[in-house]
């Protein structure tokens, strides 16, 4: 399993990107998974729904089963999150697994990046900045040397992940 990141501030594009080149990947028969890891609290589930009177009651993990897919809900409860190698150990087996935030991981990362957007890059503070992929011409001041793809080019950027995907270890 090999595990690419996609990095960026908020409103940058990277899930619009990830729709983009998602399917490309697919295309060549891999199967891909996504990690996505946020800042804010998320729900999943609704009020008033089993699963969710049961998660209130108490309970550690609900795992729901439905015509189509199954989702495992597990409450924190005030525990630390976990680090990005246990959630990746409990993914099923895959070929590549894209990794939206988890700044700090220790895997490649393509940084998307909109000047419009008013937000300074993350490379080079970022570790494991590959490359960048953004909607302008690069920067007259930086370094030559990091990829800077266009943000529009989602074969490109399929392309630039396969290659520079790492191999996960367990």
């Amino acid at each position: 399993m090999k595990v690419f990141g996609i990095a960026g501030h908020s409103g940058m594009g990277k899930t619009t990107l990830l729709e983009r080149v998602i399917p490309l990947l697919r295309e060549s028969d891999l199967v891909v998974s996504l990690v996505k890891h946020s800042h804010k609290a998320i729900e999943i589930d609704r009020p008033g729904k089993d699963s969710y009177r049961l998660r209130e009651a108490g309970c550690q993990e609900v795992l729901l089963l439905g015509d189509g897919r199954w989702a495992l809900m597990h409450e924190l409860r005030g525990a630390e999150e976990p680090p990005l190698p246990y959630l990746l150990s409990r993914l099923q087996r895959c070929d590549l697994v894209l990794i939206e935030g988890f700044k700090q991981g220790d895997f490649p990362k393509l940084e998307v990046w909109r000047p419009s957007q008013g937000r300074a890059m993350l490379w080079p503070q970022w570790p494991g900045i590959v490359g960048i992929a953004s909607d302008a011409a690069r920067p007259a001041d930086m370094a030559p040397g990091l990829p800077w793809l266009d943000l529009h080019d989602a074969g490109a950027v399929a392309g630039f992940v396969l290659a520079q995907a790492r191999p996960h270890r367990d």
